[in-house]
């Protein structure tokens, strides 16, 4: 079982279209079937504490505690392929102890004249990181691209 859960989408939208969804925590609730909402102080900023509200496959619901640590907003390279990305780190009492740590990364890519490639991986360590349940935080995660791809080509298009 892989302990790294992660998810993979094509979005036909802009970069920054896909970046602005993925900061506006106030709309989650409108989209996010994984996510459902997303307490942070406004404008997100590294350092900031950050409380997911996870709703996973079965219906339950958990918060996630965490800390924002990277807010890269999109910004092209030399060949012109415009990157961003948004990370934070768990930071509930298991991290705390030292027994289940996870960093979350959310990459979007998008070359010159392409689609927008969001990325996202839950980097976990620690001696119980299968309690954490890496195969119910990929499906969120999959569930999650998916929100994110459908709210992104939706505000695209309109």
């Amino acid at each position: 079982m892989d302990q790294n859960p992660s998810a993979s989408v094509v979005i036909d939208a802009p970069i920054e279209v896909v970046w602005q969804v993925m900061l506006d925590t106030a709309s989650y609730g409108e989209w996010n079937p994984f996510v459902e909402r997303a307490d942070t102080a406004q404008p997100a900023q590294v350092g900031n504490p950050i409380v997911l509200h996870v709703v996973w496959a079965n219906g339950k619901r958990t918060r996630s505690p965490e800390r924002i640590t990277a807010i890269e907003p999109p910004s092209a390279g030399g060949d012109g392929t415009a990157t961003a990305c948004l990370s934070y780190v768990y930071d509930g009492l298991p991290s705390r102890l030292g027994l289940v740590r996870g960093v979350r990364h959310q990459r979007l890519t998008r070359p010159p004249d392409g689609p927008t490639t969001y990325d996202t991986v839950e980097e976990f360590s620690g001696p119980l990181v299968r309690l954490a349940g890496p195969a119910r935080v990929a499906d969120g995660f999959r569930r999650h691209a998916e929100g994110l791809k459908r709210r992104a080509e939706e505000l695209a298009g309109s």
